[in-house]
């Protein structure tokens, strides 16, 4: 998450809270487009883990239930 809100942040000139903002507003929405068996899967793929260094294998943990 921390690596989206520094690329909005950098590359498109929002601010601080307009890239926490636009974030929310684009997991909001992705959220409402997918089935909710999926919901915990893309929650872990934009959470931030500091301690993974395979962000899609844990994410694949959650595939499927």
């Amino acid at each position: 998450m921390e690596d989206l809100i520094k690329k909005l942040t950098d590359e498109v000139g929002l601010t601080e809270e307009q890239a926490q903002k636009t974030f929310e507003a684009l997991k909001e929405y992705i959220m409402a487009k997918v089935p909710p068996m999926m919901h915990p899967m893309i929650e872990s793929f934009l959470a931030e883990n500091k301690d993974s260094d395979d962000p899609l294998g844990d994410m694949m943990k959650n595939f499927g239930g």
